[in-house]
């Protein structure tokens, strides 16, 4: 039996951010407690051997969730796989990751589906989840045989990466999804709008004589697709917004009651465009980093619960596609292993969201959304657990990462704040920033 004494923990399922005392059993959450007593600890072992661990000064949270990584397998396993990315996952703190479909091939089949969860359970670490795709090899236009795909594993329908340019598809999409009471997560981009762009239109990109991408790209698709699911009552989630139009759109919708839900991305939340420069391709990002005004509102959005979660879009590249002239590189940053890092550091540390929002938005609203086990450490339920402590500091250097990936911004630079021991289903998987 396992026993947390004195950490404080934060589980918004619970309403929970106190001191308290927290014992796991036969990979369960057994009891939690601001009042335990080495006797009742002896007692509810019963006989069994205890193993300590003191947490004062630490936190103690559920295991994070993350509803958009891409694993890259099968096809581009030189990027990342499913094992060096659940290994990633549980050195930045998240117990369940939900993997994006479009591998190479994609993920339209339950076989593939299948497939995903297998490779995941015999990694050992993280949960991992199957997406599958909308349409039939991400064409956007016939729609994959959905009610099979749920019995194959699959927690959700995404052509991300792409957008379903076709409004009547997404409109069937919508009204398909409700048969599996899963939801569709929309790319949010309008291709004609976006075009050959290379980052968000504006001052920053003129100065830099980089093809922009206007923020309409984004917002045209938002309006469309929340007006589709009010118009179906279908079940929608909104992959990485990122401005203030489509932050505004969202509030609107949720006032009018339509059943949507969104995401907003670490990177969005810490940069935006002026940080961009053409020597360095690591924030080089799609949707593009936008305008101090749009980080704002994405903040905001977050701490009122207009936009709910928190999702990394890890996107591992190899480094000498990373290498390649701004306007070849590819879209992405690998960021597992540096996300609740960099969003406590930069945004909880300096006031702008706090603690308790940001588990949530990472544990308790994903697990409510999108149907899964953990997000809460009640009694009784898997002990999918993070031990994290507010002042350790590492330096981001490349042969610490265990993912493939190296195209993080935060390379060379010291952030605070980390995970220092994960379990999942009561099963210690890292402890010391060292995976077991």
């Amino acid at each position: 039996m396992l026993w947390l004494k004195d950490v404080l923990v934060v589980d918004p399922s619970q309403k929970l951010s106190s001191p308290q005392s927290v014992l796991v059993k036969e990979g369960k959450i057994l009891a939690i407690s601001s009042s335990m007593s080495d006797e009742e600890v002896q007692f509810k072992a019963q006989g069994e051997a205890i193993e300590t661990i003191n947490g004062q000064g630490k936190f103690l949270f559920p295991g994070l969730i993350d509803v958009h990584t891409h694993l890259r397998e099968p096809g581009q396993e030189d990027k990342e796989d499913i094992l060096s990315g659940s290994r990633a996952a549980v050195r930045g703190g998240f117990t369940t990751i939900l993997a994006m479909a479009n591998t190479q091939p994609v993920i339209d089949k339950r076989a593939l589906a299948e497939f995903v969860r297998l490779q995941g359970e015999r990694a050992g670490y993280a949960h991992v989840l199957p997406i599958g795709t909308v349409t039939k090899g991400m064409q956007g236009e016939e729609l994959v045989e959905m009610a099979d795909m749920k019995e194959g594993g699959v927690v959700a329908f995404s052509d991300d990466g792409k957008n379903i340019q076709n409004p009547e598809v997404m409109r069937l999409a919508l009204e398909y999804v409700k048969l599996t009471g899963l939801p569709i997560i929309s790319h949010c981009e309008d291709n004609y709008l976006a075009g050959d762009g290379l980052m968000r239109r504006g001052i920053a990109s003129g100065r830099m004589g980089l093809k922009g991408i206007p923020a309409s790209a984004e917002s045209v698709i938002v309006a469309r697709d929340l007006i589709l699911t009010e118009e179906t009552d279908g079940k929608l989630h909104l992959a990485h917004i990122s401005t203030a139009e489509s932050v505004e759109l969202i509030r609107r919708a949720k006032a009018r009651g339509v059943n949507v839900t969104a995401e907003v991305n670490p990177h969005h939340l810490i940069f935006c465009d002026e940080d961009i420069h053409l020597t360095d391709t690591a924030l080089k990002v799609n949707p593009p980093l936008a305008t101090q005004e749009d980080r704002a509102a994405l903040i905001e959005g977050l701490q009122d619960g207009t936009i709910d979660m928190i999702a990394t879009d890890h996107a591992p590249h190899t480094q000498a596609e990373k290498a390649r002239p701004f306007a070849e590189a590819p879209f992405g940053i690998a960021s597992l292993e540096t996300a609740l890092s960099a969003v406590y550091q930069y945004l909880v540390l300096t006031g702008k969201l706090s603690w308790e929002r940001v588990i949530e938005a990472w544990s308790h609203s994903p697990a409510k959304r999108f149907g899964l086990k953990g997000g809460t450490l009640k009694p009784g339920t898997p002990a999918d657990m993070v031990l994290f402590d507010p002042g350790y500091k590492e330096v981001i250097e490349p042969g610490n990462l265990v993912s493939k990936a190296r195209n993080t911004p935060f390379l060379g630079k010291t952030l605070q704040g980390f995970p220092v021991m994960v379990w999942v289903e009561g099963r210690l998987v890292q402890r010391n920033r060292m995976l077991l």
